[in-house]
């Protein structure tokens, strides 16, 4: 059976207590003469699924000698036993677990000279396996081809210059046209390029088109659909995105531990079918994990990791194109401060250079969405610097203006882009309040058009890639910029506001 290898790698072999991303010695559990000696490692957990498979973990060690053992784990296999001072990669392999439950172990490290270590080690129970739910749908794979895939991620975001989402249609529940958009169309997908856009994202939904809901097949009319409209953005030269969108919350809402195994094999069963049937798309197709998954703390955040992994492991092991696809994984909630906070760790590919991050930016929510006054606050009329009322004072914006906005992506900035990781900025926007009239609704609309040229021109200045979130409305409190019946520019000036970030 071919084993699935999982590094673990090292920025630094730093000693930190208290973070658990180092287990290290303490002076006062070590002998006087020993004070001063290391014994770390560089994870303290690790989570193996319920196949064959093994993690990478590396021990650095300024004592004489340690040893590592698994107690009386028999489905744990070291690849040594022991050490000496220095660096040390040991192999950690949990052979299948055919049973439906979880089991546990814990590794030991330990030495004479500095205070032991522990590996808390899990693997997944067969459930998808004994209940036959999840199938292994890469029954094709084929040898990695590299034409056509010669960007990184970093060049692919070169390119990107501008995006515009297609949104509330392929992701709509009971179909395309379920929520009062048309069927997409080539020629709409022309006027969107037409128009300065170079990207499309495709929310898409999945669960819903399963020819058997046992085994998570997915319908072939449906993936050629999805297929059909990704053929109309790569035929313009455009790069396209495509995901699974909220798609009932299987994923979005259930990122638990409960749910861990039970979504991770859906993950993997999804993204083996839509990989292998988009398979031949050049570097133009980039592929979404999730949408907004909901994340509130370190340990959903270690869940989403995992979902994520499964979702790259998925793809790449499909072969042909998707060997060096670019990926995108996204952060907690898509919040720009929790993705700051909590993604710490990306999950791991074998193919260097070639995963974005993605976030979403409403900012505040009070300007771009909010519909009703709240007890936590109230709607936001006026944005900006210049476009504040001077008699509807209570309508202008109190917090979340260009500094907050600027100091936002800079975070990204600092904690992916600067780093060689791409940050795909994949909805934003600001709702049309046409409700008002007169000098307000004038003010309004300039406000939001300013908006909207504001957190374009931050984007490209901190390397985000802004992708506009347009759901096809054209009413009160709506996003739309395109009237899809006809193919034509809905709101002119919001269109402009945009291309105008870009200057």
């Amino acid at each position: 059976m071919k084993k699935s290898i999982k590094n673990y790698c090292i920025t630094a072999l730093l000693c930190i207590a208290v973070s658990g991303v180092f287990a290290c010695s303490s002076e006062k559990d070590v002998p006087e003469n020993t004070v001063g000696k290391t014994l770390t490692v560089n994870t303290n957990k690790i989570d193996f699924e319920a196949k064959e498979s093994a993690a990478n973990v590396v021990i650095a060690a300024e004592v004489t000698s340690w040893n590592i053992s698994a107690s009386d784990a028999t489905w744990i296999q070291l690849s040594k036993t022991s050490g000496s001072k220095g660096t040390s990669l040991v192999t950690i392999t949990a052979l299948e677990n055919k049973t439906k439950d979880t089991r546990t172990a814990t590794i030991k490290i330990s030495s004479a000279e500095a205070a032991p270590l522990q590996i808390s080690v899990s693997q997944a129970g067969a459930v998808a396996v004994e209940q036959g739910l999840y199938p292994s749908y890469n029954t094709n794979p084929i040898a990695a081809d590299a034409s056509g895939m010669n960007s990184t991620a970093v060049q692919l975001a070169a390119k990107i210059k501008l995006g515009w989402n297609i949104g509330n249609t392929l992701e709509a529940t009971n179909g395309e046209t379920a929520w009062g958009n048309p069927k997409v169309t080539k020629a709409l997908i022309d006027a969107v390029k037409a128009n300065g856009f170079n990207a499309i994202r495709i929310p898409c939904s999945w669960n819903q088109y399963l020819a058997n809901t046992a085994t998570a097949q997915i319908k072939t009319d449906w993936l050629n659909r999805v297929k059909e409209v990704v053929q109309y953005c790569v035929d313009n030269d455009m790069y396209v995105v495509i995901n699974i969108h909220w798609d009932g919350g299987w994923l979005e809402n259930n990122i638990t531990e409960a749910k861990k195994v039970e979504n991770n094999a859906r993950q993997k069963a999804f993204w083996e079918q839509i990989a292998t049937h988009f398979r031949g798309f050049d570097e133009h197709l980039l592929f979404a994990s999730a949408n907004e998954p909901n994340v509130e703390d370190a340990g959903q955040m270690a869940v989403l990791t995992s979902y994520h992994q499964t979702f790259i492991d998925a793809v790449r092991a499909t072969g042909g194109k998707n060997a060096y696809r670019t990926l995108v994984v996204q952060g907690p909630a898509t919040d720009i401060e929790k993705t700051n906070k909590l993604m710490l760790n990306l999950p791991v590919d074998k193919i260097a250079n070639r995963m974005m991050v993605e976030v979403h930016y409403y900012s505040p929510w009070n300007f771009a969405g909010l519909t009703k006054d709240e007890s936590w606050g109230k709607m936001f009329y006026y944005w900006g610097t210049g476009f504040h009322s001077a008699t509807d004072t209570e309508r202008n914006a109190t917090w979340g203006e260009e500094t907050d906005l600027a100091n936002n992506f800079k975070l990204m900035k600092t904690q992916f882009v600067d780093k060689g990781i791409p940050v795909l900025l994949g909805e934003f926007g600001a709702i049309r309040r046409t409700s008002l009239t007169g000098e307000a609704l004038t003010l309004h609309l300039n406000s939001r058009a300013y908006y909207l040229k504001t957190v374009v021109k931050q984007a490209k200045a901190n390397g985000l890639l802004p992708f506009y979130w347009d759901e096809g409305s054209a009413g009160d409190n709506s996003f739309g910029i395109f009237n899809r019946s006809n193919n034509t520019v809905f709101d002119a000036k919001a269109l402009s506001a945009l291309i105008e970030g870009l200057q």
